[in-house]
This record gives C-alpha cells, structure tokens and sequence, in this order.
C-alpha cells in the first residue's frame, strides 16, 4: 500500500456568526484557499491533481451542487480536475482529507486537494414541499445548524436532541464533570489560543483573505475573530445555562456557529519526488465509529481507540491530541474515559473550537492542519486527531511526523 503525506495547508481566519465573512460565499472561501495553496507549491502541476475533495456539512445554499467542483473552478484549476463533497457534519473536512489519503493509498492518484468549508451566516431557511396540492403541512427550518425535516421513525427510535443537549446528557453520565471543571477547561482553551496568536504560530496556518465592500477600501481578514482573550473564570460563572434549566453547558464552555474555509495537499512519495513537495506528515492511520445519537459526543473514545490499534500504538506514545472541542463536557467524557488528565498539555496546544469557532465543514481540515504543523515544529512523531459528529459518530485520524 503507498503511503500518503500531507504536503502542505492553509486557512482562513475564523469567523463570527454574522461576522466579518458574512459578506462572502462559501464557494469563494474554498477557491481561495485552493488558490493560495497552489500559489504555495507552484512545483505543483495543477493538471496532476487527481481529485479537489471538500467537507461541507449544510450544502443547503451557496454551497449546494458540489462546492468543492464549484470552487476549483473558481480558484481557476484546469476544468480536467474533478471535484468531490462529502458529508460527515462536523467531521466532513476530516472525511475528505482521509478520503483523499486513501485515494493515494490505493494507487488511485499520486497528489489531491481536500479539505472543508462551511458558511453558517450563509446557510438558507429552507422550506419542504407541501404533502399535497395546496397542502398546509409544508416545514420550514434555519438550515444554520441542528436538525430539520426530521424523519418521525428517527424521533421515536433515537430521539433528535439538539447538540446542547447532548452535552448535557453526556454529564448525566458523566456526573463527575462539574460547571467548574468545564469552565476552567474553556478558560484553558482561550489562554492557549491567544497564546498561540501572540506568538505568531497560528501565522503558519492562516491566510490574508481580502473582502472587497461595495463600499470603502478593502479588509484584509486573517485572524481568528471568536477569540475572547478577556475571558475570565469569574465571568465563565455568571453564563447562565443555554440548553437546560439547572443545566450547566453554557455559550462560554460550548463551541459557536462560525464561517471559515481550510485545504490541504496531500501527495505519495512518487508525488512528492515527481514535483520536489516536502512532505509534513504521514498519515498512519483513521477510524470512524457509531454511538447513540443522543450522546454523540462521546463519539471520539471507540473511534481513537481503533485508530490506535490500526497503527498499533500505545495512547502514551501520542505527543499531540488535537480534540475537537464541541462542548467542554463532551471533550472532558472523552479524555476522562481514555484516561486522559483534564489540563493534559498534549491536548489542542493552539486552543481549540471553543475559542477558535467551529465552521463545521472545515473543523477537521483544520485541526489535521494544526496538528501536521506542530509535529513538523517539534521534536514530537505522532498526533492523535478527533472529532464527535452528529446523529452519534466519532472519527479519529493518527498521524506521524515526516
């Protein structure tokens, strides 16, 4: 079996929910992206990239039809470059990346694009078809985030608990998991993240994204602006609880509703030799798993677990755990159950989506693109990548340093 690398990455900052990417297409977020990695690597044929994968979890809008097809063609590829989009929800950028990975690994291709987008300001209201001519049961749903359209066997069989609240069911089991303990974990991952941007190190992965207003001189974007360096422990407290009386997931220890775009080069070694690429990261191994959907954030345990048994390594041999962070609770029932300490310095060294924002189609690109960076920075050789997925999936991704 050939191996996969990642080569290269970039991103977009990440953007408010009606922030400062409100004004721009997710179409043209991910051609830019695509554009500014080939601006990057121009060693690269643009005609030798078998296939431009992208993760996207609404398609509801502007991204519908294939978005990554639409933007590869936007970012000006040559139209003999096909394009493909997958749906995972949170995880559909990790799918694409490993989707393109397995593309190299089964001789199907030497060098792909994958990644994920997602414009959540962007997402429609979108409206059903009546059951009957002139009928009056036509559904009307914000196709922003959560469920819609909901099959009534689904709500009777698993239930259809928004993601709040599956938090929150995680700590029903999970009783151990205190407000204080899921703020502090929040608070951790806004020090790490502002950390991060003092220091320079997220500069390694975001890109200057101009917007052009109908209006006045152009703004550049490259920042992540859901950031709240302010936060303190005492303000996290004063949050009420945002999906359940007496409950204790508030908007300051859960993840928001962001816009951003990520991609990332991925090639084999004959892709690597044919056009001088310097590979980051070798792809060892993923694994996806299934949990009830009503706890879908627990999701990452049984995927990491058969991650690491397909690539035959110890949980103690992972120096980078990049987790998602859907929710403060979701992540600390995760990492308590691999039996992980709650302020473990391998988890999200740059801050995670409670600080960072979650754009759900490019969350996975995003910390794959994290944590292929870190490893080629550090003395460190593997990183562990994972997510919780709705409707109750987990995915985790392992990658080694190259």
């Amino acid at each position: 079996m050939k191996q996969a690398y990642i080569i290269d990455g970039v991103r977009t900052g990440i953007a408010n929910f009606a922030g400062t990417l409100s004004t721009e297409r997710p179409d043209d977020l991910f051609a830019a992206v695509l554009n500014q990695l080939m601006a990057r690597n121009t060693h690269l044929d643009p005609s030798a990239i078998e296939d431009v994968i992208a993760g996207c979890a609404n398609q509801a809008g502007e991204d519908n039809r294939n978005v990554a097809r639409m933007a590869l063609l936007l970012a000006g590829l040559p139209v003999s470059v096909p394009g493909e989009t997958v749906n995972r929800l949170c995880a559909s950028g990790m799918s694409a990346v490993i989707s393109a990975a397995r593309g190299i690994q089964t001789n199907n291709g030497d060098v792909f694009l994958a990644g994920g987008v997602e414009s959540m300001t962007r997402a429609p209201w979108v409206i059903s078809k009546s059951a009957t001519p002139f009928g009056r049961d036509a559904q009307m749903h914000d196709s922003s985030f959560g469920w819609r359209f909901v099959n009534p066997k689904m709500q009777q069989t698993f239930g259809t608990d928004g993601m709040g609240l599956t938090a929150e069911n995680l700590i029903e089991l999970f009783p151990d998991i205190s407000r204080e303990a899921q703020d502090r974990f929040a608070l951790h991952s806004q020090k790490k993240a502002n950390d991060a941007w003092l220091s320079g190190r997220m500069n390694l992965e975001i890109m200057p994204y101009t917007i052009s207003p109908k209006k006045g001189d152009p703004i550049v974007f490259a920042h992540d602006e859901f950031r709240k360096p302010k936060t303190t422990i005492e303000a996290l407290a004063t949050l009420k609880p945002a999906f359940k009386t007496n409950g204790s997931v508030t908007a300051g220890n859960s993840s928001g509703l962001n816009d951003g775009a990520a991609a990332l080069l991925l090639a084999s070694d004959e892709g690597i030799k044919n056009f001088n690429l310097t590979p980051r990261a070798r792809i060892v191994a993923s694994a996806a798993s299934g949990v009830e959907p009503r706890i879908m954030g627990i999701g990452p345990v049984e995927a990491t677990r058969k991650a690491l048994l397909r690539a035959q390594l110890s949980l103690d041999q992972i120096d980078i755990i990049e987790i998602n962070e859907a929710f403060a609770a979701q992540v600390l029932a995760c990492t308590r159950s691999l039996g992980i300490d709650d302020n473990d310095p391998r988890i999200n060294p740059n801050g995670g989506a409670i600080a960072l924002g979650h754009p759900l189609g490019m969350s996975g690109a995003r910390i794959i693109l994290s944590a292929a960076i870190d490893l080629s920075l550090s003395n460190k050789k593997y990183a562990l990548c994972t997510m919780c997925v709705g409707v109750g999936q987990g995915f985790a991704v392992i990658l080694e340093k190259a």
